[in-house]
């Protein structure tokens, strides 16, 4: 069976500065799912370059395999604390493990927690009409079970 580390380095060896190691998923019959991502994107062509650089590092004599190499897609989950740095300033949804679910503006992102921006109609005292209330949540990397962004067209 193929090393997930193995892999992992391969990828690594490829990799410029602003991309970076999304996930290595190697099954007991090798198939072998690389998944990338960048800070500025990354293209096909990059993509087939880590592919290549990957099945030019293994031996199809030893180990036969199926190797998939993709970019995180639009509707991924995050996973990694840089994507989420990466998609500070954008709409993203976020459930957390007690089961709520916000849709807000991610704001900050450190290495312990992320900063949520959320907008929400609510009755004021006073007023007889709801109004637009803006509030910032901090939530602990912990607490969260998925965060994506969310796609407006």
């Amino acid at each position: 069976m193929i090393e997930k580390e193995k892999i992992a380095g391969l990828v690594n060896e490829k990799l410029t500065e602003d991309q970076f190691l999304v996930d290595v998923t190697v099954s007991a019959s090798n198939v072998i799912h690389v998944m990338v991502d960048s800070d500025t994107g990354i293209s096909i062509n990059q993509i087939v370059e880590i592919s290549r650089h990957i099945e030019s590092g293994l031996d199809r004599e030893v180990d036969d395999f199926e190797l998939s190499v993709f970019s995180a897609g639009l509707s991924e989950p995050f996973s990694l604390v840089r994507q989420y740095k990466k998609n500070i300033g954008k709409e993203i949804e976020v459930l957390l493990i007690n089961g709520l679910k916000m849709n807000g503006f991610l704001t900050e992102s450190d290495d312990q927690r992320i900063a949520l921006e959320v907008t929400t109609k609510e009755k004021i005292e006073g007023s007889k009409k709801k109004e637009l209330v803006t509030k910032v949540h901090h939530f602990e990397y912990s607490e969260i079970k998925e965060a994506k962004k969310i796609l407006k067209f």
